[in-house]
């Protein structure tokens, strides 16, 4: 096992991967910019270092800098977490080269699921159902003829990078050449790829994905199923696990493709698989995140299954201690991401000192966060301040417990989406479990 272990983050998914290192007794080293220096992190973290100032590119993004604190620190491997460099092929190359453990799939890996033209095409040589849609695209022209054969609406995305970063609606072909050039410098900002590529727009959908885990001798087993289509603008609101709507045969399709996918890359690791649900239950491949996801948590709290240990315990060698077998369900768990912004001021992104927080509690109510009370909420990085998550018997309970635990979170000084989230857990489609992707801007939420 690693002896020391050093976070390349921030936020919540550092503390809890402190967390996580220090039940396992690894010594850890957090990484922090100008603007962090006061971030629960650091505190937690054995070792801390300032990498930086605010912007996240002379910082979080430094890759020169975070590998210079991993090698004169002593670090035997690197936590990305989530977002940042934790799906960047030249990170993790780098880190191969310096001889230091990059907990996630090897670069190679990283780079045919990231490069998202290319795991479609994996996937289609694999048998797993895709959407219709195009290769990779370099030009507005091209994007509008491959339009035209594919179908409208279609989806521009990113090739790189995930997020709902460079994803934009085309109804025609007018709008397809307008929102190219577009969608592609906000790709190439958040990635450092502009490249793009098309996808037939299905709507309406769901969206489930599956969550996996691979050791490095050919095991590979699903912790469980999530229903996320409670979104803006791509972006995650609200997680289930297990998801309420899939038939046992479903389920068992689409965790069989899922294993597919895995092995027909090589995969180890924590990884999930993705993808979009019809109304005839016909299912397709949307993507596979190559790193540890936003909602683990709430698969946490429905299978028992610690997903952080088990992500750092692969990567140094150790074999699976689990089979498909021991993986159930304890409950229903639903995951409500709580953002520093102001939903009445079109999402406005809100910073500023939390003058008082209250924090929910009970049994089976968990909040991951990395704030506290006088905790300066910075205006430089994602909106993300925590992530409220309950586990019940059933839906219904798990619904309820949820609503409570929201109406209890007191968070004063800055904005946040504590109410949003109660609307729309007291909606009717969200209570029958109707709701698809669409559900907020079909009801005007957004």
């Amino acid at each position: 096992m690693f002896s020391k272990i050093l976070i390349a983050n921030r936020n919540e998914i550092a503390v809890r991967i402190i967390r996580a290192c220090k039940e396992m007794g690894i010594y850890t080293i957090a990484i922090y910019s100008e603007a962090d220096r006061e971030a629960l992190h650091v505190s937690l973290a054995d070792e801390s270092y300032r990498i930086g100032p605010a912007k996240v590119n002379e910082s979080y993004l430094n890759v020169n800098a975070i590998l210079t604190v991993a090698q004169c620190s002593g670090a035997e491997a690197i936590h990305p977490g989530y977002g940042l460099l934790s799906e960047n092929t030249e990170f993790a190359e780098r880190c191969e080269a310096c001889n230091i453990k990059f907990i996630g799939p090897r670069s190679d890996v990283i780079r045919r699921m990231g490069s998202k033209d290319e795991a479609r095409m994996t996937m289609k040589n694999n048998s797993i159902p895709v959407i219709p849609g195009s290769g990779c695209i370099t030009g507005a022209g091209m994007a509008a003829a491959q339009a035209d054969k594919i179908g409208y609406p279609v989806m521009i995305k990113a090739r790189a990078g995930g997020g709902g970063r460079g994803i934009r609606i085309a109804r025609d072909r007018n709008e397809i050449i307008k929102m190219y050039g577009p969608a592609s410098a906000e790709a190439k900002n958040a990635f450092g790829d502009g490249a793009l590529y098309l996808e037939k727009y299905l709507s309406p959908v769901k969206h489930i994905e599956i969550q996996i885990i691979c050791d490095d001798y050919g095991h590979t087993v699903c912790l469980g199923d999530r229903e996320c289509s409670v979104q803006r603008k791509n972006q995650k609101l609200i997680e289930e696990c297990p998801a309420s709507v899939l038939s046992d045969s479903t389920r068992k399709n689409m965790m069989s493709s899922a294993v597919s996918a895995a092995q027909a890359v090589g995969y180890t690791g924590v990884g999930t698989v993705e993808f979009l649900l019809d109304g005839d239950d016909n299912y397709y491949f949307l993507e596979m995140n190559t790193r540890l996801q936003v909602e683990h948590s709430v698969t946490e709290m429905a299978t028992g299954i610690d997903i952080v240990k088990w992500q750092i315990r692969t990567a140094a060698g150790y074999e699976l201690g689990f089979i498909q077998q021991d993986i159930s369900y304890l409950g229903q768990a639903i995951e409500c991401r709580i953002n520093a912004e102001n939903p009445l001021d079109d999402f406005r992104p809100s910073s500023g000192e939390i003058t008082l927080l209250h924090v929910p509690g009970g049994h089976n109510v968990r909040f991951d966060t990395a704030i506290y009370q006088n905790y300066h909420v910075p205006p430089f990085y994602d909106s993300l301040i925590g992530k409220l998550i309950v586990c019940a018997k059933t839906r219904e309970e798990a619904m309820r417990k949820m609503r409570c635990a929201l109406s209890e979170l007191v968070i004063e000084g800055i904005n946040h989406n504590g109410e949003l989230q109660l609307n729309i857990l007291s909606d009717d489609d969200f209570i029958n479990g109707t709701y698809t992707t669409d559900f907020l801007v079909g009801k005007g939420y957004i």
